[in-house]
């Protein structure tokens, strides 16, 4: 849920919207550095845009050229900010750095966020070794509270309940920050049951603030409870917890799901009346909720609020307005928009026009799609998995099989590695069975092997598919050994049936 992953941003304050490298080291440098040309050091390592460069390097340079010790509240302030852009190598150079001077006081906090560094840039195992390492006296609320978050952030339920319990032992609980980490954890996984109980444990050692009430929330949406989520509404008003503007957007999404539309509106109401400049992506939020209630009026409007508020509008929004545009069936409109983003945008960003594509393919309006992809490579836009993917859709309704392998493996080629779609594979071997396409079938077994998967229902495909066309494939035991594909009882059978069919040599150079 879009409302559930800003609060995961919320619980991590150290972690930040995305900018390019470009951009983010221009305004951590206006920050960290000051005004005018002045050299310092906070100038100095924020221009380290690329990885490769060493935060090292500069720290010791500044020291050669007598420009005096750097002073520990000057390093943390950088280390915020590179942090806040996801510079996350350099940041934890400058750690590691301050780590070796003697003269620097580091304290439980600074650990902590040392050892939250370590596990964005070598991983969890690292970030446990760290931790370990740590001296006694080190290991308090603060760095165990991190250690819990990158367990969160890895999604590992054991092990962030086992440091609970070692936390409670300690009296490590005084505060709602690990708490809401768990229910962070809980919600993400699906694991809504533990919810309640935890915000119970919660009350008897801390206060609830609203993170915790907008994760409760969130765990009432996803179990589509209306009635919960309102006595959790009621709960933060008797507690005086003031709701914000995550909260009202989570209640509209449970709202209009329910078909209670005048209670969403009454709470996009209350969402807005909450939301600030600062708070940019609230106004995506609207303009999607709006479009779920066929609210044409505020989505515009919301829109140009925003054209009126910022100087340029992101990917990230005119995305979210063409797919608020395309739901309300104004494709018109949404052509208009796209022609606009593409005025206006360098990044050619194949996410924006595959919000185009999947209305086309949606209104089995194949040609239009494919003209429209045309235009989009031509523009300079690299298609994605996904835009071949829709693609292949468009044309599998059509039925235009040799279409839909080609865009299949064009699909598969743009990827390293494939996360396997089971429904396209399904509904693609289910239309080459339905045609008796044999030599379609050995195609596509081809292409998904070669993208690393291939099991027993697929070989079962690919043999329902010789059974249709009354032919029979050449050594297909030989090769699911080969694949490491074990037969099952309906692979036996299917190759007891074909075997009393001609073989099809037309298409064994395809194995």
């Amino acid at each position: 849920m879009l409302s559930f992953r800003r609060l995961r941003l919320g619980l991590s304050a150290l972690q930040s919207r995305h900018l390019s490298a470009e951009t983010s080291a221009s305004a951590s440098r206006k920050r960290a550095g000051g005004s005018g040309e002045r050299d310092t050091l906070g100038k100095r390592l924020l221009s380290l845009v690329y990885p490769k460069r060493s935060a090292v390097i500069v720290l010791r340079k500044w020291a050669e050229e007598g420009k005096g010790a750097p002073q520990k509240y000057q390093l943390n302030r950088v280390v915020r900010e590179l942090r806040k852009y996801r510079r996350y190598k350099h940041a934890l150079e400058i750690c590691e750095w301050m780590t070796t001077r003697p003269e620097i006081k580091l304290l439980p906090g600074d650990y902590a966020v040392h050892l939250d560094l370590v596990a964005k840039v070598r991983g969890l195992a690292s970030a446990e070794k760290f931790y370990e390492d740590l001296p006694e006296r080190m290991k308090g609320q603060s760095t165990c509270t991190a250690l819990l978050h990158t367990y969160v952030q890895s999604k590992l339920s054991c092990k962030a309940e086992a440091l609970m319990e070692q936390m409670s032992a300690h009296g490590l609980l005084r505060c709602p920050l690990p708490y809401n980490h768990m229910l962070s954890l809980y919600v993400s996984t699906g694991e809504l049951d533990k919810v309640e109980d935890m915000v119970k444990e919660l009350k008897k050692n801390a206060i609830p603030d609203v993170f915790t009430y907008n994760l409760w929330l969130s765990a009432c949406a996803s179990k589509d409870n209306m009635k919960g989520a309102e006595k959790v509404l009621s709960e933060m008003n008797d507690r005086k917890i003031t709701a914000d503007w995550v909260t009202y957007s989570t209640l509209a999404s449970i709202y209009i799901r329910a078909g209670c539309h005048k209670k969403a509106k009454e709470a996009l109401e209350e969402m807005e009346k909450r939301v600030s400049q600062k708070d940019r992506t609230a106004y995506s939020s609207l303009i999607s909720l709006h479009a779920s209630l066929s609210d044409r009026e505020n989505v515009n409007r919301i829109w140009n609020k925003m054209r009126s508020m910022y100087r340029k509008m992101s990917d990230v929004e005119y995305k979210c307005m063409l797919s608020s545009l395309t739901k309300l069936g104004d494709i018109k409109e949404a052509e208009s928009m796209y022609d606009e983003w593409e005025s206006v945008s360098g990044t050619r960003d194949s996410r924006v026009p595959n919000i185009l594509l999947a209305f086309y393919v949606k209104h089995r309006m194949i040609d239009k799609a494919e003209s429209f992809h045309e235009c989009t490579v031509k523009a300079g836009v690299e298609p994605s998995y996904s835009t071949w993917e829709l693609l292949a859709w468009g044309h599998l309704r059509e039925k235009r099989m040799d279409r839909v392998l080609d865009c299949m493996k064009k699909a598969l080629s743009s990827l390293e590695r494939w996360q396997p779609d089971n429904r396209i594979v399904r509904a693609v071997f289910d239309r080459l069975e339905k045609q008796g396409e044999v030599g379609g079938a050995e195609q596509f077994l081809v292409m998904l092997r070669d993208a690393g998967h291939v099991n027993t229902e697929i070989y079962n495909s690919l043999l329902r598919t010789y059974a249709k066309a009354c032919k029979m494939p050449l050594i297909v035991d030989e090769r699911m050994r080969s694949d490491n594909v074990k037969p099952d009882e309906e692979t036996r059978r299917l190759l007891e049936q074909t075997s009393r069919f001609c073989v099809a040599t037309d298409v064994s150079t395809l194995m």
